[in-house]
């Protein structure tokens, strides 16, 4: 099949890495589209919360009714005075037995989604190309896994059940006092609507100004971790000066930021706080109503009234206005979350094929991450089992981008790469993973024992295959001198360990595997000479029978390879043996001359 007609057969490449669909798709309405499936649970919380709020005005209504009924004196107050406090007792009962019903159901419901979103973005991120993790980096993932899913908590376990209880609260408030004074009323109304109108103003840009907040908290952040992670740099040659001037920065452009939004909402804001106050509604109640009372168009016990209940408002009402704030930043934070799961997941091949055989071959391959420069370009060779295939070449020749196009980390956009003449997007990832080893650079460490980080290669092997591994990679004697041995807990760091030693893990995790296929990125770089030859010598019990991809800086670890690919440029520069290609005298010759200082 050819090269154009195989790739319509499989998944279409990505556009580009790390690309996120349009931040339309993730805004609006990602709140209720997350929130969905509880939704008649926020449905049932939002009743219960509302009548816990009405019921919790009965009581107030209760001391008004006694204060008027004592004051106007009529006969049979007395038995009205003890209804009127059986009433009141039951609103408080009926508030606070609901109250604890709606935090309950709101409780659930908040458990029962944030559980299930966890396990969505889990699972999506494990069939998300291991190239977007490159891209992002883990600050994405952390904060969709913490800060984002925190502001939602927010909305479904506190602020749905503040705003439905504000609005019961003033509906059954202000429907009490009309049915005394429809003046008054109209006088508290006035306030509350003041306060209303003047926090609506001073919320306006609030999204604008979280956004910049936000970008100035990240750079914070990263500047304060890279001097941390860069503190022996920064000691040994006292570049601290350089690294705190980045966080300065960051530190004064959270503060401009900050200021800017208060010099911009600060005589709203305060206008929202004076009229939304229990003494602006006492002196607004207060001023009314003794004109009312001295004209004679209002009696003193109907003012009593007011003063008990309306006064009272404020107080239920102002807890609405913390959770308007957090139902904006638990917009934000659904549309980050959806934006994360809109990313598109590895494609998964509609016709499944099965390779024969292990050899790996490069068809014109080219790759490009923005789509307009290509990192890797008409590519051709082909990587037999039992052989050793070296990739070198000076830094950013497209090395590491070949070999990552492999176990797709990303997808070509231009030819194949093919296992056993299935080209890798025909074969389900899990499947294709399985048939290759992995050794890159950087090395990853679990926070578990020894003997489990080298168990990753194979979870079902024996204790005793995990240490004939180990000694392969020449880390058995390291290991057994650990305070534990093979018990011992690493951190991510690899607690005591080199970092040869810890790349010798890895190797060793590869040789566990028995994975036909395996892939060494600079797999040796960080060892000492005594340690290099070793495991030079195990890498060449390890390529039995299997297909072993090198990719080397230092050319003496790879001068025995079956063959090496020089790269240059994202192109074939030249092909063949360690004495074919000194014998051209071309790239690979110089850098060898360069390496040993002999002359080209």
């Amino acid at each position: 099949m050819s090269t154009t007609a195989e790739s319509r057969a499989v998944a279409a490449p990505e556009p580009r890495a790390g690309a996120d669909r349009p931040a339309g798709l993730a805004g609006a309405g990602a709140l209720a589209r997350l929130l969905a499936p509880i939704r008649t649970h926020l449905a049932v919380c939002a009743v219960l919360s509302a009548l816990s709020a009405g019921a919790g005005v009965v009581p107030y209504i209760a001391v008004a009714e006694i204060a008027r009924i004592m004051l106007d004196g009529a006969p049979g107050a007395h038995t009205a005075v003890w209804t009127w406090v059986g009433i009141g007792a039951a609103g408080a009962g009926a508030w606070l037995l609901l109250l604890v019903q709606s935090s309950r159901v709101g409780h659930y419901a908040d458990a029962a989604i944030l559980h299930d979103l966890r396990v969505r973005i889990v699972r999506h991120l494990g069939a998300l190309p291991l190239g977007w993790f490159r891209a992002s980096g883990s600050g994405r993932v952390k904060r969709a896994m913490t800060g984002d899913l925190e502001e939602m908590h927010e909305v479904i376990a506190h602020a749905l059940g503040q705003l439905t209880g504000a609005v019961a609260v003033t509906a059954a408030g202000v429907g009490y006092l009309l049915s005394v004074d429809v003046r008054m009323a109209l006088v508290v109304l006035g306030v509350l609507g003041l306060t209303a109108v003047c926090h609506r103003v001073s919320m306006r840009s609030m999204t604008t100004h979280m956004d910049r907040l936000t970008a100035a908290d990240a750079r914070i952040s990263a500047a304060g971790v890279e001097y941390a992670d860069g503190i022996q740099v920064v000691k040994a040659f006292g570049a601290g000066g350089r690294v705190l001037r980045r966080f300065d920065e960051a530190v004064d452009e959270h503060t401009r930021a900050f200021a800017a939004w208060v010099s911009e909402v600060r005589y709203s804001s305060a206008a929202s706080r004076l009229f939304g106050s229990e003494m602006a509604v006492l002196t607004a109640v207060a001023a009314a109503g003794a004109a009312l009372v001295a004209r004679g168009a209002l009696g003193t016990a109907d003012l009593v009234a007011f003063l008990v209940v309306a006064v009272g408002l404020p107080n239920s009402i102002l807890p609405a206005v913390t959770a308007s704030q957090g139902v904006r930043k638990g917009r934000m934070g659904a549309a980050n979350i959806e934006r994360l799961l809109s990313h598109p997941p590895l494609p998964e091949p509609e016709r499944p094929r099965t390779p024969v055989g292990h050899s790996v071959e490069f068809d014109r391959v080219a790759f490009s991450y923005d789509g307009v420069t290509d990192a890797v370009a008409d590519v051709s060779a082909v990587c037999r089992p039992g052989r050793v295939t070296a990739i070198v070449g000076p830094s950013g020749a497209g090395k590491t981008t070949l070999a990552g196009l492999l176990p797709r980390f990303y997808d070509v956009t231009g030819g194949a790469v093919r296992i056993g003449g299935a080209d890798v997007r025909s074969i389900p990832s899990r499947r294709l993973l399985a048939l290759m080893s992995l050794v890159f650079q950087d090395v990853v460490l679990l926070r578990d024992s020894v003997a489990e980080n080298i168990r990753i290669g194979r979870p079902g092997a024996s204790d005793e295959e995990v240490r004939r591994a180990a000694a392969a990679a020449c880390v058995h004697d390291v290991i057994e001198r650990l305070p534990d041995g093979y018990g011992t807990v690493l951190d991510a760091s690899g607690g005591g360990l080199s970092g040869g030693e810890r790349q010798r893990l890895t190797i060793a995790r590869a040789i566990l595997s028995e994975a036909p296929i395996v892939v060494l990125d600079e797999a040796t770089a960080a060892l000492d000479a005594d340690s290099e030859a070793a495991v030079q010598d195990a890498l060449a019990a390890l390529a039995v029978g299997k297909t072993v991809i090198v990719i080397a800086h230092r050319l003496h670890t790879i001068a025995g390879a079956d063959q090496i690919l020089v790269l240059d440029g994202g192109r074939l520069a030249e092909r063949g043996r360690h004495e074919e290609l000194l014998a051209n005298g071309g790239p690979y010759a110089r850098m060898w001359a360069a390496q040993e200082g002999v002359p080209a």
